[in-house]
């Protein structure tokens, strides 16, 4: 009995080992079969327009409120990250369902569905507070490179910039221009990595990842108001809508005037993308406050006023390795949302003149369209020469930002629920409602943004 038991317990875990090996083979024999490279490469196709607008949300802006919210507060703001994600899916979402399911871009079914006055006004809000935006972040490229390289000058490279984008959006034809804005949004993997050689103390941030803790501060609230617009923008909004619509349109799918509908599948891959891509850009918001929560906080630097700065803050404390895929990242990023701040003005303006817009339309053909996109990089290009301070440009925009918000939100809440508009892709009773506590919750965060500002 007892050499039973023994040979028993001898051949148990020869066993469990001749079964890893077999479970090993057969998952190696999966890889060798191309399964797993199929399966990535299908998902990488899936992904899009979602991918690329998620990642365009973490612009040099939105770094230097998250690298001044880590900064200022620790880790005490990590778990706006887990709030915002849901709350950016499902807004987004919405606004990729409207473009598939009626072939327009938002500012079009706005005006098929509304007023033209309140597009009007929504649409001059929005063209102000991107071009404000996109100042900023040309300046922290041309700063960032600056950190890299300190003998070039600025004014060539901002300029330098303004050029090169322009000539990538007006140029490129859009089925290839799509494809590098893809592969941009990799570059946010910069700052998850800068994150990880930082050497953080990472029981420390999970423990502050979803439990929300606040200081009473007028200027936590500015920052807790400010996460929310740089994460829930209305620039955004309507790049979503009209990206799945260009994106119809290299799939061969006409759009016209009346509504085509959609099919699960279509929905299915767009969920998928959308997702991805949110969950992107908040995972980087995660990282970079955490970052600079574990770095600069302990180090009493608390005061950041630039995604540059913060690179170069980062320096000193977590190594060169940090620091230089920091100031990668700010080029980057702003490589990939300086376009979409500038496309989705031009969108907006274009739909409300009903003007033809596209990036999948030569200059010639469109000239309203990238008008709007050439006069927002200049007027983006002159705030770096006529003495206005990036800090002061990003207030101007997060306040255009804080009155267009709410009300796009509404209205895109009322276009995705109206059967009318949408046939069977109407909100589901969830999404509705975390469509309108979005709203509400926007709402809070614009007044709350402008009473800061203005009682500073």
């Amino acid at each position: 009995m007892k050499n039973n038991l023994l040979t028993k317990t001898i051949e148990a875990p020869a066993e469990m080992l001749e079964r890893s090996i077999d479970t090993s083979n057969a998952i190696s024999k999966k890889f060798n079969d191309g399964k797993a490279v199929k399966i990535t490469k299908g998902y990488w196709h899936t992904l899009g327009p979602g991918l690329t607008t998620g990642a365009s949300d973490d612009d040099p802006s939105g770094i230097a409120t998250y690298s001044q919210a880590g900064a200022q507060y620790g880790f005490q703001l990590l778990w706006m990250a887990a709030i915002s994600f849901p709350l950016m899916a499902v807004v987004q979402e919405m606004c990729a369902r409207i473009g598939l399911v009626t072939g327009r871009g938002l500012a079009s079914n706005i005006r098929r569905v509304f007023s033209p006055r309140v597009l009007y006004i929504c649409t001059t809000l929005l063209f102000a507070a991107n071009a404000f935006n996109i100042g900023a972040d040309l300046g922290a490229m041309s700063a960032a490179v600056q950190l890299l390289f300190p003998k070039i000058s600025y004014s060539f490279l901002v300029i330098g910039f303004a050029i090169l984008l322009l000539g990538l959006q007006i140029f490129t034809p859009y089925e290839r221009y799509a494809k590098y804005l893809k592969w941009l949004a990799l570059v946010l993997f910069a700052y998850i990595l800068s994150a990880i050689l930082a050497h953080l103390n990472w029981s420390e941030v999970l423990k502050h990842a979803f439990i929300p803790t606040f200081t009473n501060t007028k200027t936590q609230l500015l920052l807790i108001c400010g996460i929310l617009g740089t994460t829930i923008s209305p620039y955004l909004f309507f790049w979503q809508t009209s990206q799945e619509v260009e994106d119809q349109i290299v799939q061969g799918k006409t759009t016209i005037a009346s509504r085509q509908g959609t099919d699960k599948q279509a929905v299915k891959n767009m969920r998928i993308d959308v997702w991805s891509g949110m969950l992107l850009s908040n995972l980087v918001m995660f990282f970079i406050i955490a970052a600079c929560a574990g770095v600069l906080y302990p180090q009493g630097i608390t005061n950041i006023a630039t995604a540059s700065q913060a690179a170069e803050a980062l320096r000193p404390f977590a190594g060169n390795a940090t620091f230089f895929l920091f100031s990668i990242g700010i080029i980057g990023t702003g490589l990939l949302a300086i376009p979409v701040l500038a496309g989705s003005s031009s969108y907006a303006i274009s739909e409300s003149l009903m003007k033809p817009g596209s990036l999948g339309k030569k200059l010639s053909q469109a000239r309203a369209f990238y008008g709007v996109i050439i006069i927002s990089m200049l007027v983006g290009l002159s705030l770096n020469f006529v003495g206005i301070n990036p800090i002061k440009a990003l207030i101007y925009s997060a306040i255009g930002n804080g009155l267009v918000a709410p009300v796009v939100l509404v209205l895109i809440v009322l276009i995705s629920s109206n059967k009318k508009v949408m046939g069977e892709w109407t909100n589901r009773p969830l999404t509705k409602f975390i469509g309108w506590a979005t709203s509400g919750l926007m709402v809070v965060a614009g007044a709350g943004a402008i009473y800061a500002i203005f009682t500073a």
